[in-house]
Parts: structure tokens; sequence; C-alpha cells
């Protein structure tokens, strides 16, 4: 008998308490909230590399990320096999090490990568899609809330002073984190009251809706107000859709319709929507940032620069971009850009690859099943955001986390 199912046996021989599955959720929302990076920047300040107390925050958070998983190994690695293609994904930054301007970064922040696909992996492992629903919408109803109450109760931290006087940043440092969790918490609270087996709750999820729509707008965050529209419209959409043949017509038609203006007002005219937006036509300088990082992943094509790097080495090639756009750039602004840059055109193709996998099997799902209302959303508010911010498997990243989340529990078995 191998190791892993005298694990198994010896967990099935435990006393059984109903106090542990509660307890189980309780950790499961603790990770998630930690996994937000909620209040770190505020208590800490600056990044990871700029806070040492940060780098001490993600170990013990890794490893009661391992002990929930040797709780339940035998479900967990089953499910690794059938989402085969996020696990090397995952891997991947880890690898980069062999090819890194700096391999103990690479290994670092590519660890960082790793473990919320671990993390996504066990709780779609260990939750049916109702529950796993309710429990992320459970979630992001606390970080909705705490956010409130930073904003009202503490606004000298929780409403921004520079930059963006007036806007709300909640438990984060800037209005645009806020405004990109609270859209995701509107498709959460749609979702769970669409799918919630106790009407009792459906009240609740709509609080949750209005509290997150009302977060969006204080933020004053445009792609966070795109984000939240799809949020609350996508659910609404797949409800119609299954409520008969005309119903399905027109959501269909909508979805298509929507999808075609957007495809069109990228390739013909994005500046006239922009500048009727108030928004500068070249996405605040983005795209003079991506023609330099164009250039920058020309010179390493099949490999990058290695994971987590390119933005810290000052005198590398990340100078010749910050001399071309004359400001001390962060990040690509642009997911795809940003995986190239560590692990090379081969590696962004791979996240790609992995994405549209994801939002096949969401759109395979449209007219049956709970998981629609949360995995359809989600996937097309991940590849709008993912366009114009580095959001996508980015090193702790809550978008990450929530997006391996979705694509484990898409892998597993039809009712597990």
């Amino acid at each position: 008998m191998s190791a892993f199912a005298l694990a198994d046996r010896w967990r099935g021989a435990l006393p059984r308490f109903r106090f542990a599955l509660a307890l189980e959720a309780g950790l499961a929302v603790f990770l998630i909230f930690m996994f937000s990076s909620a209040l770190f920047s505020l208590v800490f300040g600056g990044d990871e590399e700029g806070s040492p107390v940060l780098r001490l925050i993600w170990p013990p958070v890794y490893l009661l990320t391992l002990i929930l998983v040797l709780m339940r190994p035998v479900p967990v690695l089953g499910l690794m096999v059938r989402a085969w293609p996020l696990v090397i994904l995952a891997a991947l930054p880890m690898v980069s090490a062999f090819w890194s301007l700096d391999a103990g970064l690479s290994l670092r922040r590519g660890l960082g990568v790793l473990m919320p696909a671990v993390f996504g992996l066990w709780l779609a492992s260990r939750y049916s899609w109702t529950d796993l629903i309710r429990l992320l919408a459970l979630s992001l109803g606390v970080l909705a809330v705490g956010s409130l109450i930073m904003a009202v109760a503490f606004p000298a931290y929780g409403v921004m002073s520079e930059v963006h006087p007036g806007a709300w940043a909640g438990l984060w440092e800037q209005k645009n984190r806020l405004g990109a969790v609270m859209a995701i918490a509107t498709m959460g609270g749609m979702a769970a009251a669409l799918t919630t087996p106790y009407r009792r709750e459906v009240r609740y999820w709509g609080a949750l809706v209005i509290l997150a729509v009302f977060l969006v707008l204080m933020s004053t965050s445009r792609t966070a107000l795109m984000a939240c529209m799809i949020g609350f419209g996508s659910p609404l959409m797949i409800y119609c859709a299954r409520q008969g043949f005309i119903w399905a017509a027109l959501a269909v038609f909508s979805g298509l319709l929507g999808v075609f203006a957007l495809t069109l007002v990228i390739a013909i005219g994005p500046g006239v929507i922009l500048e009727a937006l108030g928004r500068d036509p070249t996405l605040t300088g983005r795209t003079d940032i991506w023609a330099g990082l164009i250039r920058a992943v020309a010179d390493r094509p099949w490999t990058g620069f290695g994971w987590g790097v390119f933005w810290l080495q000052e005198e590398g090639p990340v100078h010749w971009v910050r001399q071309a756009t004359q400001w001390e750039v962060p990040s690509a602004h642009n997911s795809w850009l940003e995986i190239a840059l560590g692990l090379g055109v081969p590696g962004a193709a791979l996240a790609f690859g992995v994405y549209l996998m994801g939002l096949g099997a969401s759109l395979k799902r449209l007219f049956s099943g709970v998981e629609t209302y949360w995995a359809l959303p989600g996937m097309a508010i991940w590849g709008l955001t993912s366009m114009s911010e580095s959001v996508f498997m980015t090193t702790n990243g809550f978008t990450w986390m929530l997006f391996c989340i979705t694509f484990s529990k898409l892998c597993a078995r039809r009712g597990s």
C-alpha cells in the first residue's frame, strides 16, 4: 500500500467532528484573504522586495497550504493529473532559474506562482461547485465589508490622498486594486445568488452585489467598472439563456454583439472610445511601454530573462525600456508580455493556451451546470484585465489564484 493510501486511511479513521468542517472552511477563507494581499502594503509598506517583513508572511501561508493538501493527498493528486497543463505552467517559473538573470530570485518568486496553484487544486478537490462558489463569495464579501470599514472609519488609509485624491482604495494602497477585487465580488455575489440551494441566502448575496458595485464606483476605476458590468450582466445572460429557446437566442445574440463591438473598437478606433471615457488613447502610455518590451522579448525570445527579475535588474534590459519611456515603469501592464519577459514566447504561448482551455471549458457548459455562472464571467473578466494589467500568473497573485481554482475545478469530473 502506498504512503498516500495509508495517509488517506489514517485520515478516514480519525474521529469526525463538526467543527473540523467549519475549521477547514475558515482556513480556506483565511488563505484566500492572504492571497488577496489585503492590508499588506497598508501595514508594512512597499511590495515583497521592498519589505522584508512581507517575505516572512508567505512561508507560513505555504506551510498551511501543504498541510491542507496532505490531509487530502489522493484527490489532489488525481486532480493534478487531470489539470496537468496548469501544473506544468505553474512549475515553469521555478524552472526558469536555470536561465534567469538572478536564479535565487526566480526560485523564490516562482514558488509564489506554484503555491497559489497548489491551493487552487486543493480547494477544487475539496468542494462541490455549489459550495465552492458560496465559499468564494463569502471570502469576497469579507474583503468588501473590510474595504467599506477601512474607507469610512479609517479614511487616512482607505481613501487615497495622493495621485487620485478622494478615490477609495479600501484594504489596498491603490484604487485599481479595490476596483478589480470588487468587480470579482460582484460576479461572485451574482453567481452565489443564482446557484445557492438555500433561498434565504439570496438576500445576503444580493447585498454583496450592491456593496461591491458601490465600492467599484467609489474606486473610480474605469477598467474595474467595465469588469463589474461583465460580472453583473453575464450571470443574468446565462440565466436567461437557460429559460427557453427565445431567451437563449437573445442572450447568445447579445453576447456575440458585445464581442463583435469590442473587437471592432480594438481593431478600428480605440482612441475615440478612450477619449470619450476620459482616458489617454495610448492607454496611459502603455503602448509606448509595450513597444519597448517587444524589443526586449526579441532579445531572448525562447527563454526570457527568468521569472520575476526583469524589472529588478536596474542595469539590465529594463534600463533601455525606462530610458525610452522616460519614467520608472514598474510592470508590463500586459499579462502576456510580462510572462514572455520571464519565460519567453513559448511560456507566454503556454499560458495563453491554458487560459483558452479554461475559457473553452466554460463555454461548453453554457447551458448546463451551476459552474458557468462563476467560470464564464470570470474567464471574461480575467481575459479583459490581462490585456491592460499584469494580473495573470503573478507571484502570490489574487487573480492567478482564482484562475487556478476555476481551471482546476473545470478539469474535475462532473458532479465531483
